[in-house]
């Protein structure tokens, strides 16, 4: 594998990125801006054993909500991921509940990624990140959960704590805290309650690091506020896991340099290309492009085994926050003759973002990509397929050509894998790009019969840019069949 793990160092838009950053530069002089013990460090995810991600999605289709909702699978705490499961599940119907009605245009959406404070035999802690867009700006909010091994427990955050009464003991401590800071904080909002205190950790010191979600006991415009007990002040309040989880992170603190998310610096490896580019010529063969997105998850090394023994070639467009947890599965993809582009960070509509946040994202997803590969992606599908003028303007001054799809397998929910073939199958033609998921069982289940009724129609199967031959492709046009031209102002 080319890199083992991600740079060193982190830039402040990354920090705010992946949610545990300060707040913006400048602030006003009664904003908070949290202090450095309110920082988390993180496990890197390529370091933990049996780890993939699960995800439920929806969107894709017309007329839908925008959804993705992304939780670690973790081998060795099959507790912990069905309670992540039905967590994510709740999640999503509640927003689809109280969204109901809502105008299409632009979509809300509900965007869920993750990280580890802690992996050990003592406890394991996992932190989600919920972003929601209901059609004025995003909103986020944090939740972790934690495991303890020896019981076989999924908690809440308050499961830290040795009962109510230590609850009470710590709202008096974290409102003492925000009082002396002087910040807008609504006193009264902030009780001994499992929803105030639900995304609790703790840092390197082993300090007790209390975070709130945006608006929750003060102005929206704060962003983030977290409040950092001091260890021995927290000390007397923890139950027995949390006294396990505050010695682990705090030994993993000893033991390792704190992963950190990539640095958003350009990455110099050279561009990602197929390790059997040239071998069709598609302007005498038959080509067609499978393509895959939204992985690597946890049925992705099932796809790959499947097309190794086909001898097919596809091209795969990942996220950002799931390269990052799985890059044997990238190195793999390169060295059998696949094509890896990007997918952006996090799987949010870039149609919604800003310039600079489109920037952040998809050099985030390259630099993932760039740590698993030593190349660089030169490919991007626009999640939900959402394109805009900014996203265009960004994509070429990056040198990403956009691609989507002419052929569309409706498996963004999984479904009958029968029915994905038939899709994939009934659309296919010369220079068709086939839009399929690497996440849903039954997607990757589809795939052999797809295979075969096509070979049987006498198709190859390469990868995207193969399709365009010596013509190439450029950055900033959007490319959706290679028997059309592309679009140059989508």
């Amino acid at each position: 594998m080319h890199k083992a793990r991600f740079f060193s160092g982190i830039a402040l838009l990354a920090l705010s990125a992946s949610g545990c950053g300060l707040a913006a530069a400048s602030p006003g002089k009664h904003v908070m801006v949290p202090a450095e013990p309110t920082m988390i460090d993180f496990v890197d995810p390529a370091t933990v054993a049996g780890l993939s991600v699960g995800t439920l999605t929806e969107g894709d289709s017309p007329g839908n909500r925008y959804a993705h909702v992304n939780y670690p699978v973790i081998a060795a705490a099959p507790a912990l991921n069905k309670a992540l499961r039905v967590q994510a599940e709740r999640q999503l119907a509640n927003f689809n509940q109280r969204t109901e009605g809502r105008a299409t245009y632009p979509r809300v959406e509900l965007n869920v990624d993750w990280q580890l404070p802690t992996v050990s035999s003592q406890a394991i802690g996992v932190r989600l990140r919920t972003g929601e867009y209901v059609g004025a700006d995003w909103g986020n909010s944090m939740r972790t959960f934690w495991f303890d091994p020896r019981t076989g427990e999924t908690v809440g955050s308050t499961g830290l704590l040795a009962g109510e009464r230590a609850l009470e003991k710590l709202t008096a401590v974290v409102r003492e805290q925000l009082d002396e800071r002087g910040s807008q904080v609504e006193q009264e909002s902030v009780t001994a309650n499992d929803d105030v205190f639900d995304s609790m950790a703790f840092n390197r010191s082993g300090d007790l690091v209390v975070e709130f979600d945006d608006c929750q006991i003060g102005p929206c415009s704060l962003g983030r506020l977290a409040v950092a007990v001091p260890r021995d002040q927290a000390a007397p309040l923890l139950s027995d896991l949390g006294r396990r989880a505050q010695t682990a992170v705090r030994e993993a603190a000893q033991r390792v340099t704190p992963y950190e998310t990539p640095r958003m610096v350009p990455p110099a490896d050279p561009d990602a290309v197929s390790s059997r580019a040239g071998s069709v010529d598609c302007s005498v063969a038959k080509c067609v492009a499978l393509t895959f997105e939204d992985g690597p998850g946890m049925y992705t090394g099932r796809l790959l085994d499947v097309l190794d023994r086909q001898k097919a070639r596809a091209t795969f467009f990942v996220l950002g926050a799931n390269a990052v947890a799985q890059p044997a599965l990238l190195h793999r993809m390169s060295e059998e003759g696949h094509l890896v582009g990007g997918h952006s960070w996090s799987h949010r509509d870039l149609s919604k973002q800003t310039s600079s946040k489109i920037a952040e994202s998809l050099r985030l997803n390259d630099a993932a990509v760039s740590a698993a590969l030593g190349q660089t992606p030169r490919l991007l599908r626009p999640p939900y397929g959402s394109v805009s003028p900014a996203l265009v303007s960004v994509a070429t001054r990056m040198g990403l050509s956009l691609v989507t799809g002419d052929v569309d397998t409706k498996d963004e929910s999984g479904g009958d894998p029968g029915d994905i073939a038939d899709r994939a199958v009934r659309g296919a033609h010369p220079g068709a790009i086939i839009l399929m998921h690497d996440i849903h069982r039954e997607s990757v289940d589809a795939v052999p019969d797809i295979l075969k009724r096509l070979r049987g129609k006498g198709y190859t199967f390469v990868t995207v840019p193969e399709l365009y031959g010596v013509t190439g492709m450029q950055a900033g046009r959007l490319y959706r069949s290679g028997s059309e031209l592309p679009v140059s102002n989508p």
